[in-house]
């Protein structure tokens, strides 16, 4: 196992520090990604979830399913130590304490059994093979039942629609304050990205075995997908 080596081709430890401040000027979906989440965390697994963050970064989606979930544990697994020091000093006072993994998510997962495998905006540096062999292991990790939710930069369908989510996720940004600098970094790190589609993605979590998988979020290049382990997530309320 490769323990110290950081899964993007760039250096995300640079970015460390200012990653998280960064982040709702460059994602103008920001609160509904995330939220999105934290949702199918709290409705869809039993209570006091063992939870695991996949490219864990700062630890910014675990924050926020944590601000609507207390998990019985919590796992947070990144290959830059710089970015797991963002996510300490987070989690500094919060209980249960989180473990913090330095490794890459492309090996084998912590061990122990999960509820809940999240993960955000990380796994699309993974070249397409590598994608489809790490929801092996995510299914292969979860409890009966658990969750997989990956909220995630995709590709569209066609190249017209490509560049129309380029266009308008930094037309947004601009507006949302992003300065000509973090959009010029961003279009840099753009370069490494390996994204497949929505569609692509959602079968191969069902060759892998994962029931209802299904895309919960959809923005431009932005999207939520999750699939359960079986049997699944409990039945659904009926509406109020």
């Amino acid at each position: 196992m490769n323990t110290t080596m950081n899964t993007t081709p760039w250096n995300a430890g640079a970015y460390a520090g200012v990653y998280d401040e960064s982040r709702r000027r460059l994602m103008p979906c920001f609160d509904a990604f995330y939220g999105t989440v934290a949702e199918l965390v709290a409705h869809t697994v039993p209570a006091h979830p063992r939870m695991l963050d996949l490219g864990a970064g700062t630890g910014l989606v675990s924050a926020q399913v944590t601000a609507r979930v207390r998990p019985g544990a919590l796992t947070l697994q990144d290959g830059s130590e710089a970015m797991l020091a963002q996510a300490r000093k987070r989690f500094a006072d919060f209980a249960p304490a989180p473990c913090f993994v330095v490794s890459d998510f492309r090996d084998a997962p912590p061990p122990g059994e999960f509820d809940v495998v999240m993960s955000a905006l990380a796994i699309h540096h993974l070249e397409d093979a590598d994608k489809r062999a790490l929801f092996a292991r995510v299914h292969a990790a979860l409890a009966p039942g658990g969750l997989f939710v990956n909220a995630e930069q995709v590709l569209a369908p066609d190249g017209w629609q490509q560049s129309l989510y380029s266009f308008l996720h930094y037309d947004m940004a601009r507006r949302l304050g992003g300065t000509e600098a973090e959009i010029a970094a961003s279009r840099g790190r753009r370069k490494y990205d390996r994204c497949a589609t929505v569609a692509e993605q959602l079968a191969w979590l069902r060759e892998c075995g994962f029931v209802h998988a299904g895309e919960f979020f959809h923005s431009f290049r932005f999207s939520v997908y999750a699939g359960w382990k079986a049997p699944g997530p409990p039945p659904v309320g009926a509406d109020e």
